[in-house]
């Protein structure tokens, strides 16, 4: 590929980045699409933009860039939760790191690899783009040193920025931490497997157990019970039919409908019209023993007095079978993904194995579209297996959109189908929470991107020859310093296509705004759903993000061109993640800050295997010195990482006992403890239908104030502790992953 490819292809892509950008910022003034580009909470914010007549509505304009700029880390932190913000820093540290290396490289190593060998250059326009690269300077030259420096500056500086970003997260994760009062996850220790007993119910033996072994700090447990969808509409559906069957049989011998439901003679309006107030408050959910009919599982969330005593009771091995009792410190209420309480603890390790086996299955298969890609990248090889195209090669324009765009597109469309099958994976592995399984996802999609995206692509161009690689192993870093430097054509255009163009898409929401057309103009519907928010995407874009900064690293000394192209993705990423994290999207819950760990282990992996590279470079180039300088520097990453992993990561690992500790000092000073202890009532609700079924009933079923209390409460508790009550703490709908 020549600059005129790679000038067509950024041309293509700078114009669709531009062109969707200016069509953003006029369909985000429109009032019809406020759902789509500010989500239900900032609705309100927007009805100003009511006058289809305004001529401002219809005009660009680059006001959200501002308001993004403009936008603080605290309001950040306010709006989208600690995990935009560590999300925003990654992407801080790579525009830091990558201006770092574009001034370095581009003034030192570029010039070294343009002039690396003797030979007469061509216009700018028709050099090959192997002349920039590392492949031009000849073997045995003086001038390598200046690549070595540069990789001690990009190491050593890229060491220093995360040692400083790890620091400052810790901090913000220990506040986030500490800043949550009133949070009942603190409280309550999700128990696993409890073992059968024909004598008595889960509950009863997980009464027991703790009042036993805990009796100073127990306080309450509550029961998981059969979840499933259908199951839930059919029990509710149950439920509300007794209940009219209950009030409606003294109105037997009235004339009435029979209830479609139940077959249940009844008429609502003349039940409304008849029925004393003595009447209605005598009725009660209770008499139907509706709790009887719940059906336990072995798993049950228990609630301890102090926040300390919940990490001793998460934290120690509860019996001699490590495959019984199994305690973990529970998610928040929001995170909780329920229908994975209900899988069997014992076959969790058998479906973490399968889905590996899976990834493994699917990574493999997924060689076929890469190799096709691959093939277009290569068009001596496509024009000799498919020769009727060789015609259509002669012309330049069509040899620059296919060698410099197209390969790029194709593993696009591909790499849409990665994110839902990993996320099918995750779930099926049994995550018992919505950021768990995000977070699982998340590391998923990163291993697949970084193999199929970057070695799969680097190392060779059929399946044949990536699978050699295997049977000499101790030629990878060879391999690699002869192949990077080829493929760095295809990386730069994979950066213009999936990195600016993918951005102007993100920022369209087009799918969510074709749903939005559809819903208001075709079928008109003009009321929004409740539920039609969305949750940030972070197992999409942590990986995306990532893989570029792993690019970035190898590229660097080896192509310095794709520096620039890098560091014009990470600004505008900036702008528009901002963008979209205070307007669009909606944070129900969050993993406190568990990105940056993936992002700190994936720019140390970027960092050693950039290293590596450099070290087979020098030794194909017969540089002796310049290698002896690599095996330092690679030392020195290793031990760099060692430390952060025992400085820093156990405070992504655990929780720090002295900080609980003064929490539970506070709170009881303070005397919050017995607020905190009637939050734990209605903290964890599986069944949340139920307790809606219950408010929307009609007055005259719904008078005691405890009726829905009562359908919930586990009736095996003592009345003197806390009622395993299932009503919803924050009212309102979960978005889900």
């Amino acid at each position: 590929m020549n600059i005129s490819a790679l000038l067509t292809s950024a041309g293509i892509n700078i114009a669709i980045s531009v062109s969707l950008l200016s069509l953003y910022s006029i369909l985000r003034k429109q009032p019809s699409n406020v759902s789509v580009y500010f989500g239900k909470k900032l609705a309100s914010m927007c009805d100003k933009r009511n006058d289809p007549f305004s001529l401002e509505r219809f005009v660009p304009s680059p006001s959200w860039i501002l308001k993004a700029w403009e936008t603080t880390e605290a309001e950040l932190l306010e709006l989208g939760g600690l995990d935009a913000v560590v999300f925003i820093r990654i992407v801080v540290f790579s525009i830091r790191i990558f201006c770092i290396a574009a001034v370095i490289c581009i003034f030192l190593v570029l010039p070294v690899n343009y002039y690396g060998k003797d030979m007469i250059h061509k216009k700018i326009s028709s050099e090959s783009l192997e002349v920039f690269t590392i492949a031009n300077v000849k073997e045995g030259s003086k001038w390598l040193w200046a690549h070595c420096l540069a990789l001690y500056i990009i190491s050593c500086s890229a060491c220093f920025l995360l040692y400083f970003e790890y620091k400052s997260i810790t901090k913000m994760r220990l506040a986030y931490i500490t800043r949550s009062i009133l949070n009942p996850s603190h409280f309550t220790v999700l128990v696993r497997a409890v073992p059968w007993s024909p004598e008595q119910s889960y509950s009863d033996s997980v009464r027991e157990y703790f009042m036993n072994y805990y009796a100073s700090s127990y306080l309450s447990h509550q029961m998981v019970y059969r979840s499933g969808t259908v199951q839930k509409l059919m029990n509710d559906a149950e439920k509300m039919c007794r209940v009219f069957k209950h009030v409606s049989s003294e109105n037997s011998n009235r004339n009435s409908l029979p209830c479609h439901f139940c077959g249940v003679a009844s008429n609502p309006f003349m039940i409304l019209s008849s029925e004393t107030e003595s009447e209605k408050g005598n009725v009660r959910f209770d008499v139907l023993d509706l709790a009887a009919e719940k059906q336990e599982y072995a798993t049950a969330f228990v609630f301890f007095k102090t926040r300390y005593d919940t990490i001793v009771a998460s934290e120690v091995l509860q019996s001699a079978n490590p495959m019984l009792w199994v305690t973990e410190m529970a998610p928040e209420p929001r995170d909780v993904y329920w229908s994975n309480l209900c899988i069997p603890y014992k076959q969790l390790w058998i479906r973490k194995i399968a889905t590996l086996l899976a990834a493994i299955v699917f990574m493999f298969v997924f060689l076929i579209p890469v190799t096709f890609v691959q093939g277009l990248t290569q068009l001596d090889q496509l024009s000799h297996a498919l020769p009727f195209l060789r015609g259509l090669f002669k012309k330049k324009y069509v040899t620059q959109v296919v060698t410099g765009y197209l390969p790029s597109v194709v593993l696009i469309l591909f790499l849409y189908a990665v994110p839902p099958t990993m996320m099918l994976f995750s779930t099926i592995e049994g995550a018992v929470s919505h950021s768990g399984r995000k977070k699982s996802t998340c590391i998923k999609v990163l291993y697949f991107t970084i193999w199929n995206v970057f070695f799969v692509n680097v190392l060779s161009g059929s399946i044949i020859g990536q699978l050699s690689v295997f049977s000499s192993v101790k030629d990878i870093p060879k391999q690699l310093a002869e192949a990077v430097p080829i493929q760095a054509t295809f990386f730069m255009t994979y950066v213009l296509t999936s990195g600016w163009a993918s951005l102007s898409v993100e920022i369209m929401q087009p799918f969510i705004l074709l749903c939005n057309i559809l819903k208001k103009f075709i079928f008109q519907i003009k009321e929004d759903p409740p539920d039609g928010t969305l949750s940030f995407p972070y197992h999409t874009e942590v990986p995306r993000v990532l893989l570029f900064g792993l690019i970035g690293f190898v590229c660097s000394i080896l192509a310095p061109l794709i520096l620039p192209l890098l560091l014009i993705y990470f600004l505008l990423a900036y702008l528009v993640y901002r963008n979209q994290i205070m307007n669009v999207y909606i944070t129900n819950y969050e993993s406190g800050g568990q990105y940056w760990p993936i992002a700190h282990k994936s720019t140390i992996f970027a960092l050693v295997l950039t290293q590596i590279i450099a070290l087979g470079v020098f030794g194909i180039k017969r540089s002796s010195v310049a290698s002896g300088f690599i095996i330092p520097l690679i030392i020195g990453t290793l031990l760099f990482n060692a430390y952060c992993s025992q400085r820093f990561s156990p405070t992504f690992d655990k929780l720090a006992a002295q900080d609980f500790m003064e929490m539970d000092r506070r709170d009881q000073q303070d005397g919050r403890m017995e607020e905190i202890y009637k939050q734990l009532r209605s903290a964890y609700s599986q069944f949340r239908l139920s307790q809606d079924l219950c408010k929307a009933a009609p007055a005259h079923i719904n008078h005691n104030e405890n009726t829905c209390k009562d359908v919930n409460t586990n009736s095996n508790e003592d009345q003197e502790s806390i009622q395993d009550s299932e009503a919803a703490l924050r009212p309102g709908t979960e978005i889900g992953s």
